[in-house]
């Protein structure tokens, strides 16, 4: 039986790449925004002001992923910010898991800029594992215009965690023999699935290292953190038994979220906040032809406190409507109508192939009202994929379109609206 081989290739500060190369070589700009400090992040006055990328000499100041924006700029007042561009990020996305393609079937993408390939077997293609990686990476480099770290190792895991090690536009191996010197000595938060809260648990118990916690007592860590704790320890010892699969994994649940320009203190904006994101909840499932039976929303407030709501439906459904008046009634359960929120989200979960409903005399809904409404919803989603979400919205945003399909990252996945990407 052959060892398998499994790469795990990231594109380095992906978001920030992707639009460089689109303003250098489509939009014909003479400055590298990889060359200069310079970050994709939300925009501040909507309060998206997050550090989604950063560039390399971004980095030299201190300046973190994930951090507030007003942060960044003062530790870098020339810094130059840009706006994300998610169709240009889905379009991207696509030339790179295409390209992976062409190396081999076995293509399983993770996020948008990181993918695991299955690269068993293909020797005699492109020669040994590290040969192979490099001509992926220089193709890469050389037709899609950006660079990428590429982890080798038998398993998901172990190439995923080589990936992470020096960036950017290398490639490391991490096989099991080579675990003990490049896997073991490092700290334990950079495991897979280690999070700062579980990190600190592990710290209090003498855990510092990966090679401490491979070398724990399993039993101790069940005790400790529950079915958790056995999990990491044997991603610590490198076990992960898990082939790439092509194919992705059927969703388990449908949800949407947002974080609004201003705060939400009125009954009738939260309404209209829930029924946009409604909206999109709503059409990817008649999309996949699926129903829900369970939604629950979750709300954040300006103080960044997080809480939900969720209630069980009488049956399972896929209608805007339907969906709509259970998030209103949830809502009016969980909000004080006091605190102001800044972040409101839905999702279903509970998800079936097929509808059903239970119909009584006293809720005035029949099969036939329905079927009606399905067959409109229906409509609805066939002329916004035809020509676009705004071609037709509901009442309730006739004075103003804006939000009238919110939530998620993309746009552009939703309309089919993306920009080129250029072969250079």
């Amino acid at each position: 039986m052959k060892e398998r081989v499994i790469f795990h290739v990231d594109a380095n500060s992906a978001f920030l790449s992707w639009t460089a190369v689109y303003r250098l070589k489509v939009l014909g700009e003479n400055v590298d925004l990889r060359e200069i400090p310079s970050v994709v992040a939300g925009e501040k006055a909507s309060r998206h002001g997050i550090i989604l990328a950063k560039s390399g000499p971004a980095k030299k100041y201190g300046i973190q992923t994930g951090e507030p924006l007003f942060q960044a700029l003062e530790k870098c007042p020339e810094l130059v910010v840009v706006a994300p561009d998610y169709g240009l990020y889905v379009e991207a996305s696509r030339h790179f898991v295409q390209m992976l393609r062409q190396f081999s079937p076995k293509v399983e993408q993770y996020s948008i800029d990181e993918a695991w390939v299955d690269m068993t077997g293909t020797q005699r293609l492109w020669g040994s594992p590290l040969t192979a990686a490099e001509q992926m990476r220089k193709r890469i480099h050389e037709e899609l215009g950006f660079t990428v770290n590429i982890g080798i190792s038998n398993n998901k895991l172990l190439a995923k965690m080589a990936g992470d090690f020096e960036k950017p536009n290398k490639i490391h191996t991490l096989f099991p023999e080579e675990m003990e010197s490049k896997f073991f000595p490092l700290p334990v938060q950079d495991l897979f699935l280690v999070g700062a809260a579980t990190e600190r648990k592990l710290n209090l118990m003498g855990i510092h290292t990966i090679g401490d916690l491979a070398q724990t007592d399993v039993q101790l860590l069940r005790r400790r953190l529950g079915k958790h704790g056995e999990t990491i320890w044997h991603f610590a010892n490198g076990r992960n038994a898990d082939g790439v699969t092509p194919e992705p994994a059927e969703n388990k649940g449908y949800g949407n979220s947002v974080t609004t320009s201003t705060d939400i203190i009125t009954t009738e904006h939260a309404h209209q906040v829930l029924l946009g994101l409604c909206e999109t909840v709503g059409m990817r499932m008649r999309k996949d032809g699926k129903c829900g039976g369970c939604l629950t929303v979750h709300l954040r407030t300006n103080q960044f406190s997080h809480f939900s709501h969720q209630a069980q439906l009488s049956g399972t459904t896929n209608l805007t409507s339907q969906i709509f008046e259970e998030a209103c009634r949830i809502f009016g359960e969980a909000w004080d109508g006091v605190t102001p929120l800044r972040q409101v989200g839905v999702q279903m979960t509970k998800i079936t192939a097929e509808a059903y409903q239970q119909f009584d005399f006293f809720s005035g809904v029949c099969p036939e009202q329905y079927e009606k409404k399905l067959r409109l919803d229906e409509t609805v989603d066939a002329l916004r994929d035809k020509y676009g979400e705004d071609v037709i919205r509901r009442a309730k945003f006739a004075k103003n379109a804006e939000g009238h399909m919110t939530g998620g990252l993309d746009k552009a996945r939703r309309t089919g609206v993306t920009k080129p990407v250029p072969k250079v």
